[in-house]
Order: C-alpha cells, then sequence, then structure tokens
C-alpha cells in the first residue's frame, strides 16, 4: 500500500467511524426524547388521577359534613321526645283523676289518687336519669349545688352558716346538678 492510500483509508474509517457517532447519538437522542414525552405523560395522568380522587374525596367530606349537621339538627328537635312520651301515661292518670274528682266524695281517694300519680311521675323520671338532691337541711351550704335565697336569724346556734329550710329542690340529670336547691340561711 501507497502511504497516500493509508491516509485516504485512515480519512474513510474515521470518516465511517464519525457518522456512525452521529447516527447512534441520533438514535440515542431519539429515544430519550421518547422516554421523555412518556414519562410527561405518564406524569400529567398521574396528576389527572390524583385530582379526580382529591375532588371525589372533598365532595364526600362535605357530603358527610351536611349529612351529619342535618342529623344534629333533627336530634335537637327530637331530643324530648322519648321522655315526652314516657310523661304521656302519667297525664292521662291526672286526667282521669280531674274527672274522678268532680264526681268523688271522699278525700282520702283524691289524696290516694293524688299520691299515686306523684310516685308513677317520680319512678318514670328516676328511669330517665333524673334524682332528686337528698334533703339538705342542717348541712353547710355549697355554692356548688345551692342557691341562698334569703338568710334569717338561726334558730339554734348550730344552724348558723348552715341551711335552715329548703324552698325547692334541686335536682341531678345523670350526676349534673340541672336545678339547684333554692335554700334558706341561718345568720
Amino acid at each position: 500500500m501507497i502511504p497516500e492510500e493509508k491516509n485516504e483509508q485512515k480519512d474513510f474509517q474515521t470518516e465511517n467511524a464519525d457518522q456512525e457517532t452521529v447516527t447512534s447519538e441520533g438514535k440515542e437522542n431519539t429515544e430519550g426524547t421518547s422516554q421523555g414525552v412518556n414519562e410527561v405523560e405518564s406524569l400529567k395522568k398521574e396528576n389527572e388521577e390524583l385530582k379526580d380522587k382529591y375532588l371525589r374525596l372533598y365532595s364526600e367530606f362535605d357530603n358527610f359534613r351536611r349529612r351529619t349537621s342535618k342529623e344534629r339538627v333533627e336530634l335537637l328537635k327530637t331530643a324530648g321526645e322519648d321522655v315526652l312520651l314516657s310523661l304521656l301515661p302519667v297525664l292521662d292518670d291526672f286526667e282521669r283523676a280531674s274527672s274522678s274528682m268532680e264526681k268523688a266524695t271522699e278525700v282520702s281517694a283524691i289524696k290516694e289518687g293524688v299520691t299515686l300519680i306523684q310516685n308513677k311521675i317520680l319512678k318514670t323520671l328516676e328511669q330517665k336519669g333524673l334524682k332528686a338532691m337528698e334533703d339538705q337541711r342542717g348541712k353547710e351550704f355549697n355554692s356548688e349545688i345551692h342557691e341562698a335565697i334569703t338568710q334569717i336569724p338561726a334558730p339554734t346556734p348550730e344552724l348558723k352558716g348552715k341551711i335552715v329550710d329548703v324552698v325547692e329542690n334541686g335536682y341531678y340529670l345523670n350526676d349534673k346538678v340541672i336545678r339547684f336547691a333554692k335554700v334558706v340561711m341561718g345568720a
């Protein structure tokens, strides 16, 4: 081989190698571009799915909030229904007693009937959680369960600063004071 031929051959090989490099780089470049496009499309699709899930979850929560609010309002409207239904038989007894009082000639029979109705209403209210405070006479004043309406001179020295009389009984509803006992204090 002649040195010129060798140089031409080398130039030809170099050109071919450069073309192969360019061609292979172009292939890699188009593959990279198509992978990038696929990734972007998959990310867009995933983003749309997440938006859809978010909107559905938000709507579901909003519906839940409205439903519970509506249920709460209904519960407040009908909260006393159970107690009122249990008191209706007592009301019926009062109506019967009232009509029988017009015809009755014996006071003891009327007194017995009223006592029976009172006991019935007390039992009904106790079943619903109402409990009367025990007799407070002679006990120390407690502002958490008592309400002092007046103060009188103590009849005995032991009653000074203590409860002399109870004007209205106090009541608990499930261990919570719902009405303070109105008491008279000894001074």
